[in-house]
Order: structure tokens, then C-alpha cells, then sequence
């Protein structure tokens, strides 16, 4: 970033916390889900969310938002800056506290609410060379591999198409690391929520509203300067991830030396050879 902060725009993830909750901005929201689902969304209120609070565990970790569209239905947009190992699951927990939750007791199966679950996550889940997934319910028939299909009566009384459209279905934008050059809005979208800028050719439903509403120099000092804390501590998080990754990897290649280094041992070898084929020291072999 320059100095300047004039054309600055803040970033996504703290827009979450802070701006993007005030109706006022919501056309960005929906600039990013109406791109994302390929239908116009219309966010008609925020609902009460899990995370909104900022603490001392929360300031980089993670922020989530529950709006409810102009159908009524539910979307749950996550950003996450941590490597949380068991995010799969912590996907699938978020979609079904919503499902139970949001249906009045007594209701019958059939007011069961639609639920988006949006994740934004700034590392490296599961393995995968796209950045970003759609992950939805389908039945096929094991011996013949047919979509299960709604009846008629089905369609017209739950309104939808297919099967698939009544269960939570689930996006991941895997947005780090994306730095080519844009070619559609969706793309756009990941660059932004990447990198945190918008380039001025960008088209996208909604980052022209960011652009306009999302400037960094219409921060106070105060709020600057929580900003820029922010941004420190995901630098300061991207390193300790690193420092783990690099640290699990030297203890999995020492314990593979001392392996090797045990069977050599046994098998008669001498110590300045196993010293030579495994790296560790004499006091680390003899205490084997």
C-alpha cells in the first residue's frame, strides 16, 4: 500500500466488523453474494451472528455475519484469517445451528429455511488447485446413477427445481495467493478480498459501492489507528502459521533421523556412521 491514503480501500475483513453491517452498506454485501450465486440478493436485515465481538482472541481470528435475503432465506458469510484444522466440520455445525434455530417449534419440516454458508478463508483449506468451491446435496442412485428428482407436486408446493435447492449449500473462497489479473467479477471479487485493492477497471456488482464507501481516509485517527493494529496482527498470524507449518515439518524429519537411526543402531551399525546418515549427535544416538 502507498502512503497515500486516498485511494485506499479498507479491507474486507474488517469492513465485516465494522461498516458492512450498517444498512447503508449492505449493496456491497450484496455486490459479492449476487456475483457469488449468480442471482440478484437483497439483504433485507443482519440477524444476531456468533462472533460479532472484537477480543483479545477475536481482534484477528475470525468474523461472521447471518443476513437474511429479500426469499427469506439465510446466509451465513464467515471470513477466516486462522488455520483452524477443523473448519470442514466447523462449516457443517454453523449450517445446522441455523436450520434448527431458525424453524418455530411445532413448524412443519417444510418451513425448514434455506441456508448459504459463505466462508472466506485466508489459508490453505483442504487440498485443491481452484480458489473457490461450491459444495451442495445431491441423491444418486447407486446402480444407476440418476439424480433423484422432486415430483411435480413437490416443485410447485416448495417452489424450487431440484433437490439440491431445499438442503445448505456451501461456498468456500479460498481468496489467498490470488494475484493474476482479473478477467471476471467473481475474480474481481477474490482479488479485492485478497489484496484489499480494487483496481479501477473492476466491474463487479458491489465494489464500486466499496470503493466509494470503503475508503480509508474516511477513518477517524482512532479508528486508523485500530485499523492498522489489525493489519498487524494477521501479518504477525500469517507468521506464526508459517513458524507451525515449518516447525511440525523439522519435528516429522527428526523423528524420521531417529527412526532410521534406532534400526541402524540395532542392526550393529557403527555410531559415526548412523551420525553421517541421520544428522543427530553422538549423545542423541547413545541415548537410543
Amino acid at each position: 500500500m502507498n502512503s497515500n491514503n486516498k485511494n485506499q480501500i479498507i479491507r474486507f475483513d474488517w469492513a465485516m466488523k465494522r461498516l458492512l453491517r450498517n444498512k447503508a452498506n449492505f449493496s456491497v454485501l450484496e455486490g459479492l453474494l449476487t456475483t457469488l450465486l449468480g442471482e440478484k440478493i437483497i439483504i433485507q436485515r443482519l440477524l444476531e451472528s456468533e462472533s460479532n465481538q472484537e477480543d483479545e482472541y477475536d481482534k484477528y481470528n475470525r468474523v461472521d455475519m447471518l443476513a437474511e435475503n429479500s426469499k427469506g432465506e439465510l446466509v451465513l458469510i464467515e471470513v477466516q484469517n486462522n488455520n483452524e484444522y477443523a473448519y470442514f466440520q466447523r462449516m457443517l455445525f454453523g449450517t445446522s445451528k441455523l436450520v434448527t434455530e431458525y424453524i418455530n417449534r411445532g413448524e412443519s419440516y417444510d418451513k425448514v429455511r434455506k441456508v448459504y454458508s459463505v466462508n472466506i478463508v485466508y489459508f490453505s483449506l483442504g487440498h485443491g488447485t481452484d480458489f473457490v468451491y461450491h459444495g451442495k446435496t445431491e441423491f444418486r442412485g447407486i446402480h444407476t446413477n440418476d439424480l433423484l428428482e422432486l415430483t411435480p407436486f413437490q416443485k410447485q408446493t416448495f417452489k424450487v427445481d431440484t433437490v439440491s435447492q431445499l438442503y445448505p449449500e456451501y461456498y468456500i473462497l479460498k481468496v489467498n495467493g490470488f494475484n493474476q489479473v482479473a478477467k471476471s467479477p467473481l475474480e474481481e471479487w477474490i482479488y479485492y478480498l485478497n489484496t484489499g485493492e480494487i483496481p479501477s477497471t473492476a466491474t463487479a456488482p458491489g465494489l464500486e459501492e466499496a470503493r466509494e464507501r470503503l475508503k480509508l481516509d474516511s477513518m477517524t485517527k482512532d479508528e486508523l489507528a485500530a485499523y492498522y493494529r489489525h493489519l498487524d496482527n494477521i501479518v504477525i498470524l500469517r507468521d506464526n502459521i508459517n513458524t507451525e507449518r515449518e516447525e511440525g515439518r523439522a519435528e516429522g524429519e527428526k523423528r524420521k533421523a531417529i527412526e532410521v537411526a534406532r534400526y541402524l543402531k540395532s542392526s550393529g551399525t557403527s555410531i559415526e556412521l548412523i551420525i553421517g546418515a541421520t544428522g543427530l549427535t553422538k549423545e542423541e544416538i547413545e541415548r537410543l
